[in-house]
């Protein structure tokens, strides 16, 4: 166990102190976990001081909740901390050659090789720790996530092939070497909510140093990192993307929550930190607007891609991450923002998950029992199997539906979610059952005793060592394709703490209740791209302490910034579901795969000037030849006529360049 695992694994939750417990591994490849005297002291405390003893907190007075996963989470969650903190650099034991605060994905470096960063993946994973730190002041955990910050705000520089900082564009670069160094292999790009999640997990941060006195370091550190990402948001949120699994480019609904929510939390700390976030106030309705599009009465659920034809449903575990990422206690059950409890949160958890049925792992699990999930049934990577991460995150969103059940006092059955009341209780009908009622009891009870078989699914299918691949097998259950998966340690991490009910007071993320504009726009707020230079925190910032003086150091640069500002503007007619895209010679667009071609933005297109544009920041002096393509809503390819075209664009850093034309 390294320093850093070891501070926080014995870490106290009181602000100055520390408890250091010396320990003897007995497995060195088995994460370094301590003897067995040892590991009942040590999981007794990580769980006081984060998720809370399981037989004392979350939901005691249920008599069917399982003691086996009370036992589960007592042994796992130290093996899922560590799981996580070793892949974090630069002191992760799994992390060697990481920059600091850089999640790697998974030490697997072969067969597949994730031994990357991805912007999505550490948004999600840093938003658990600082979750988990705002519960529970842990010193070593707060310089992990002020390296996050800090070497976020130096990735937001790196130019990449999806473009660069200056025009915001490289922002949605998914992945990138360990180092910091762009990635320029072939792959889905871009993506497009990295900016959102990342700024989600570092406005979490600040809102605890405003709370505990350093709204000057929130204002000087935090914010300008946070203000790249919510631009980027404001500016291209109506342009589509490569979906939340990296494979189709459309509209995702994961994508499209998380980038309101982004937009929202950011509107809130400006104020916090006195500052203004115009675009976010202007933009969020209207992405609040477009989320409701992506609800399929035919489905009972969520089509979690749209403007695309991929051939599949659209049922998709991408719809229960986004019910448990958007998840606000005092947002009630509201189904705007799909809500863990809203009506249609659990038909589309009753659609999703029992798509997966027909798997052999689950043959024999009647309706209303727990099965393993995957990402959608039509998955053909390593040949579509259960996702850890997918399994506990529809645990997750049931501890969270009761914690507001609970809350609130009463439960409601509408003819929406009676289907997923009906297959744990047949006599379910629709009406409103307040707390303490025999109905209201039985509800819960068995809600409970589901989301627990969640959990038990995913219990049932680890190896003895507790560590967690990405999936396991469909038919025999054993581990596949990545090891040690990040997220899917973290994964385990927030639903133990769910069913806990131990989120932080700074968890919320809503301002009051959501409403949809009087009319919905595919509006845009183009964004200012300034460098976040003040990345040293100050010392001992404990829990109600203050400001100490901020050090400005610029990050340096690990790619030149020295550019040539290039529009690219084409006229085309186009209809509803058509994309245009550039695609050319040179690694910046692509090398010729469509696969990699960059869309074009219609955002000024019209019926009298059918504008089709995008603006990137280029290599001075590049020559190239490259075409444009037009993508159909079904993702057929249409070319336009030959000759290549071609272009050399000027010498000097700086300078601008517009290449202008009609499709040909």
């Amino acid at each position: 166990m390294d320093r850093v695992q070891e501070s926080l694994m014995f870490g106290s939750s009181q602000a100055n102190s520390n408890f250091l417990i010396n320990s003897t591994t007995t497995n060195s490849a088995n994460l370094g976990f301590a003897s067995t005297t040892i590991m009942h002291a040590l999981t007794s405390l990580l769980l006081v001081g984060a998720t809370g003893l399981q037989s004392v907190l979350g939901f005691p007075h249920r008599a069917s909740k399982r003691a086996d996963i009370d036992s589960f989470i007592a042994t796992e969650e130290p093996i899922a901390l560590e799981g996580v903190l070793c892949n974090i650099g630069t002191d992760g034991c799994k992390a060697s050659g990481a920059a600091a605060g850089v999640v790697v994905a998974s030490p697997s470096q072969s067969d597949p090789p994730y031994f990357y960063t991805w912007t999505r993946d550490a948004g999600l994973v840093f938003k658990s720790l600082v979750e988990r730190f705002s519960v529970s002041y842990n010193e070593t955990l707060q310089e992990l996530i002020h390296d996050y910050i800090a070497s976020q705000a130096e990735l937001q520089t790196v130019s990449n092939p999806s473009g660069s900082f200056s025009d915001g564009t490289g922002l949605a670069e998914p992945k990138f070497n360990v180092d910091l160094t762009e990635y320029t292999g072939a792959w889905g790009r871009p993506q497009r909510d990295g900016p959102a999640l990342r700024s989600i997990a570092i406005i979490g941060y600040a809102k605890w140093l405003v709370a505990n006195g350093y709204p000057e370091t929130a204002s000087e550190v935090a914010w300008p990192v946070i203000r790249n990402d919510v631009a980027y948001v404001a500016q291209y949120w109506n342009n589509t993307g490569f979906d939340l699994w990296e494979e189709v480019s459309g509209s995702s609904f994961f994508t499209i929550a998380s980038q309101y929510r982004a937009l929202v939390e950011a509107n809130a700390l400006a104020t916090d930190v006195g500052t203004t976030c115009s675009a976010c106030e202007a933009i969020a309705p209207h992405l609040l607007c477009f989320m409701q599009s992506f609800w399929s009465d035919s489905l009972g659920g969520i089509n979690s891609n749209i403007n695309q034809n991929n051939g599949r449903t659209g049922l998709d575990a991408n719809s229960i991450l986004t019910s448990i990422h958007s998840f606000d206690p005092s947002l009630g059950c509201d189904s705007l923002t799909f809500q863990p409890c809203s009506d249609k949160a659990l038909s589309n958890h009753k659609a999703v998950t029992d798509s997966f049925r027909s798997w052999s792992i689950n043959s024999g699990i009647a309706q209303g029992s727990a099965v393993a999930v995957g990402r959608y049934i039509e998955d053909s990577y390593y040949n579509g199997n259960p996702w850890i991460l997918a399994t506990f995150a529809a645990a997750e969103q049931l501890y969270d539906a009761v914690q507001v059940w609970d809350s609130q006092g009463s439960l409601d059955i509408t003819s929406t979610s009676l289907a997923f009341f009906q297959d744990l209780d047949s006599s379910a009908s629709v009406g409103t059952y307040a707390s303490g009622s025999d109905e209201y009891e039985t509800f819960v009870a068995a809600v409970l005793e589901y989301a627990d078989g969640y959990m038990a699914m995913n219990q049932q299918y680890l190896p003895s060592d507790g560590s967690m691949a990405e999936q396991y097998d469909k038919s025999t259950g054993d581990p596949l394709s990545a090891a040690d998966l990040t997220w899917s340690y973290a994964s385990f991490l927030t639903a133990a703490a769910a069913r806990a009910k131990t989120q932080s007071s700074t968890f919320g993320w809503a301002v009051g209740a959501p409403s949809l504009p009087d009319t919905c726009l595919t509006t845009s707020v183009d964004g200012a791209y300034i460098t976040a230079t003040a990345t040293t925190f100050p010392t001992s910032m404990v829990p109600g302490g203050g400001d100490e003086t901020i050090t400005t150091t610029a990050p340096e640069p690990t790619t030149t910034s020295c550019y040539v500002s290039t529009t690219f503007d084409v006229l085309i007619e186009t209809v509803w579901g058509e994309t245009i895209k550039v695609v050319g010679s040179i690694d910046a667009l692509g090398n010729w795969d469509t696969g990699s071609a960059i869309p074009l933005s219609a955002s000024d297109y019209t019926d009298s000037n059918p504008l089709w544009s995008l603006t990137m920041s280029m290599t001075p002096s590049t020559s190239f030849e490259f075409k444009y393509i037009k993508v159909a809503e079904d993702g057929s390819v249409t070319w336009e006529a030959d000759p290549n075209r071609s272009y050399t664009l000027p010498s000097d850093c700086g300078d601008t360049a517009t290449i202008s034309g009609s499709w040909q």
